[in-house]
Formats: structure tokens, sequence, C-alpha cells
């Protein structure tokens, strides 16, 4: 399969989009490249990236899926950019703005970025690769004087890229007495109105490489180091699931067992046991008992584990996944999947809503009872199920607070009967 980033630099009617191994999806962001949906022997093409209104594309990311034997290719936009980058590392890049990043005769995000319509998606300015190829082209063809190019290159650089609309080009060319410029664009557009795209062709070849070849990737180094403090947690934010034919983050189907389930402390008491017998570095396994004694001089009666190793959860394990959910219940997917939905609702109802929003005071309540503690003992129950702190756990139950609230006060509807709350 073959997954392509794509959008506005190519429209969705586009032929080679509909080519039955080609997957389109939208513009990349960050976290897409962490979906389960893209295989190990899969090709991903990068062509576009969001940046601006969300979080962009990280480096590691793409030298994570080259680690494990995708193949990435990029090219027109944010994907040439990222290719630039990432070439010696096996990342392959296509196309002439590629090649213009690479040689560093371009930098900077800007060159290919362009202003978009929220409803349509379609691309609403021209981006400054597309307007130095039109001026190098017009010099050619003796349009432009080689005195007026770099002029008016410079002044349209200096447009804010959301604003770098044909109208906008247009009037700066009458500001520099580049009209006959202006008119001979308007002239070839109204014959080809692809005319002066190169991050339109750059990602048309890109496609036809991945499907077609040449194959532009270099061989991957043995080892990429992805890891970083980072790392581990954007994958646990992006781990998602299909389990029972529902879509669940994974992060949150261990958050709910913490949350909800009376026994996980035991649990979380056995993990750390794992991890001090078998310690992912390569040092001297122990029980924990024995580790405990060594570094406090005091057993884990007297002084709990999880009060000294507060271990952060790594959802790339799949040992740490059997451990944490090894009392997972069907029940308890359903009331996640509800308690999601919930908040969606919630969205749609009250403008601006987010489950931060909820008072902390409420979570606080909510965790108190749940876990029958005092209010002055949450830090020490909170350790127990694994979170960071009392903070953490009160975050975390803001997420289903909504659903879990719903459950309580409308219990006599059918799914509630299956709820996490009744099957614990």
């Amino acid at each position: 399969m073959i997954h392509v980033f794509v959008g506005p630099t190519l429209p969705c009617d586009e032929p080679l989009l509909d080519h039955p191994t080609v997957r389109r999806r939208p513009p990349a962001r960050h976290g897409d490249l962490f979906d389960t949906a893209i295989a190990d022997t899969d090709t991903v093409v990068l062509i576009d990236g969001l940046y601006h209104q969300a979080p962009a594309l990280r480096q590691k990311e793409i030298l994570a899926l080259l680690g494990r034997g995708v193949r990435v290719i990029g090219a027109a936009s944010i994907g040439a950019l990222r290719a630039a980058e990432l070439w010696p590392y096996g990342m392959g890049g296509v196309g002439s703005v590629y090649r213009s990043y690479r040689n560093l005769e371009i930098v900077g995000d800007d060159e290919v970025a362009v202003g978009q319509d929220p409803a349509t998606g379609q691309a609403l300015t021209w981006p400054m690769v597309n307007c130095r190829y039109v001026i190098n082209l017009a010099v050619t063809n003796r349009v432009l004087t080689g005195m007026q190019a770099p002029e008016l290159l410079e002044a349209l650089h200096a447009i804010y890229y959301p604003q770098r609309t044909f109208a906008a080009i247009r009037a700066m060319c009458h500001r520099h007495q580049a009209v006959a410029f202006a008119d001979w664009i308007s002239e070839r557009r109204t014959h080809d109105p692809h005319f002066g795209d190169v991050k339109r062709a750059d990602a048309l070849s890109a496609i036809r490489a991945a499907l077609h070849g040449p194959d532009p990737c270099g061989p991957v180094p043995g080892t990429l180091h992805t890891d970083s403090v980072y790392f581990p947690r954007w994958y646990n934010t992006f781990a998602v699931e299909y389990v029972d034919g529902l879509r669940l983050p994974t992060a949150l189907r261990i958050a709910y067992q913490q949350l909800f389930a009376p026994d996980f402390p035991s649990l979380w008491e056995w993990h750390l046991d794992h991890l001090s017998r078998k310690p992912a570095d390569g040092s001297q396994g122990m029980p924990l008992a024995e580790r405990m004694l060594r570094l406090t001089g005091q057993e884990t009666g007297r002084l709990p584990a999880h009060l000294v190793f507060r271990v952060p959860i790594d959802l790339r394990d799949t040992g740490t996944l059997a451990r944490l959910l090894a009392h997972e219940t069907g029940p308890d997917r359903k009331s996640i999947a509800r308690y999601l939905a919930a908040n969606d609702d919630a969205r749609r109802e009250i403008p601006g809503f987010t489950p931060e929003a909820v008072k902390t005071e409420q979570a606080v309540q909510t965790l108190v009872s749940l876990w029958r503690c005092e209010a002055h003992r949450l830090e020490y129950a909170a350790a127990a199920r694994g979170f960071r702190s009392a903070a953490h756990a009160i975050e975390t139950m803001k997420i289903f607070l909504i659903g879990f609230v719903n459950d309580q006060i409308f219990p006599q509807r059918p799914d509630v009967k299956e709820s996490a709350t009744d099957a614990h």
C-alpha cells in the first residue's frame, strides 16, 4: 500500500490518487505516522503537511518509519523539506523543490507554505517556490530583465504567505513596473491552469516513483536512533488499536484500568516487580523486594515501591500492555467508547468545551469516592496506580468524567449494565 499525504498540492480528483494501491490521506500532522495502518512493507509519500494550525510532523517520526522498513519518499512541500533533512538516513527525495532544499538554494518552510480554504482545502495563494520558477522562466523568455528579477523576487518574498494571492502578486508587479510579467502569467494560466506549479509537478513525480520507480530512497543505516525523552510520549499519545470493533486510544485503555479497576494497585506492583527482574537496560535483575532493600534499606512493605519508582508507561512494549491490561473486559472497552462519545456530545452542545475545562474539584471528589481514600491521601493512591502524581490522575479523570457522571445519572440505560463500575 502507498500512503500519500497530500492536499492542497494535488486535488482529490487527481487520477493518480485513484490507483488501487494508493491510499490518499490528508496533509500530515504530528502523530499521523504512528498509525498502525502503515505496515512495515508499505510506502509513504509525504507531500503536504500542516504546521501552522497543528503541530508539525517531527523528523523522529519519519526516522521511526524508516527504522522498521517503511519506504518514505518526500516531495513538493514539507515532504521535500524533510527529505532534504533526512536523505542520509534513507528517506528519498523527488523533484526540483527537494533539490533546491538539499542544495541550500532555499531554506525555511515559508518557501512552500500556502494559505488554504478551510472549507475545501484548496490553495488560495502562491508559494515562493512557484514564484521563483516563473520569475526565472520570465527572464529566460525576456519578459523580465535580469535587473528586475531580484527586486521583484524580494518583494514577493516579503508578502506574508497567507496573503500571497495572485491579486497581491499582480499588485506588486504594478508597483515594480512589471505589468508585462503579470499579464504574461495570466495569459499562460489561461491556457494551462497549472502553469508554474512546480509543487504539483514534483508531487506527481513522487507518486509515479512510488508506483513505478525509479526508487529515490537510499539504504537505511543499520541503526536509526529514534528514541528521546519525547518519542515515547508521542507514541503513547497517538497509539490506537481496534478492539471488539472499537477504535480506542491505547493510553486511555490503560488509564481506564488505573482509574476504575479496584485491583489495579496489585497489577502495578506486579509490573514493577517484572521491570525489576528484567531491566530493559540489561543491568542485573532482581526481585523488587530485594532491590528496595538494597536501595533504601527497607522492605517494600514498610516503604511502598510505587513511591520510590515512578516508572513511565511505554506502550511500545507489548509485555507492558499485556500486564497492565490483564484484567480488562469487553464492558470496560464499551465504557471507554461511551465516555469518549459523551465528550464529543458535550463539544457539540457546549461551545468551547474541552475535558480539561471540567472542574478540578469534581474530579478530585470522584477519585476520592472511587478509591475510597481521604483527599490528603490522593497522592499516595495515585502513585499506587502508576500515575506520575495526583495532578496527573486528576487530569486523566477529567477525560472520563462527563461519561462517568452520565452513567450515574441514567442507570436505567441498558448499556450502563455493562459499564466498568458495574463490572468491578
